[in-house]
């Protein structure tokens, strides 16, 4: 692919990431990604055949923000990991509240489910971080399914949060004591230290 080429097919990425910033995953056209790069509305075709194609390559810019922001955040691996889990349900749920459009793009299941677009290819990596974690934390346990588990309580956390559900429902006023409860719900109560 020329330099051109592939400065193009960058620039309908980056188009689509900020245009999922500012408007949400439902404003994410070919047309309007193709208009705000200055292309002819065929041009990301010849990039991405399928509209699905151009998602899921905004979706994974999406996955590597989140994994940046976890390898970041947890550092050299040295805390604990129940300490370490408490830090990546934060990060999870920080990127999920501030980045709303691009946290739904990132788990459309027609995204996820479609092989040979590799968006599982990028999202299972930090699902691999969290069985390690949990599996660390709690070795008696199948560390696939309690993570499983507990990567949808996040998950649900996530959603009825943004949607204001919690907070009516709990009266809380941060997610901080919802992420503790899913931990001790998954995990078993933290150890007194």
């Amino acid at each position: 692919m020329s330099e051109p080429e592939a400065g193009l097919r960058g620039r309908l990425v980056d188009v689509g990431v900020e245009l999922v910033a500012q408007e949400g995953a439902q404003a994410l056209t070919l047309r309007e990604i193709a208009r705000r790069a200055g292309v002819s509305h065929g041009a990301p075709r010849r990039h991405f055949p399928t509209h699905l194609e151009l998602l899921s390559a905004i979706a994974r810019r999406g996955f590597a923000d989140l994994a940046e922001r976890a390898t970041a955040a947890l550092g050299d691996g040295t805390a604990p990991p129940r300490a370490q889990l408490d830090t990546l349900g934060r990060v999870y749920l920080e990127f999920a509240l501030d980045n709303p459009g691009m946290y739904e793009l990132m788990f459309r299941h027609d995204l996820l489910e479609s092989g040979h677009l590799g968006l599982r290819d990028t999202s299972l990596p930090l699902f691999g971080v969290l069985v390690d974690l949990v599996g660390r934390a709690r070795p008696d346990v199948d560390a696939r399914l309690v993570a499983g588990a507990l990567w949808a309580n996040l998950h649900g956390v996530a959603q009825l949060w943004r949607w204001g559900s919690l907070q009516l429902a709990t009266g809380a006023d941060d997610f901080v004591p919802l992420l503790r409860s899913a931990l001790d719900a998954h995990l078993g109560p933290e150890a007194a230290v």
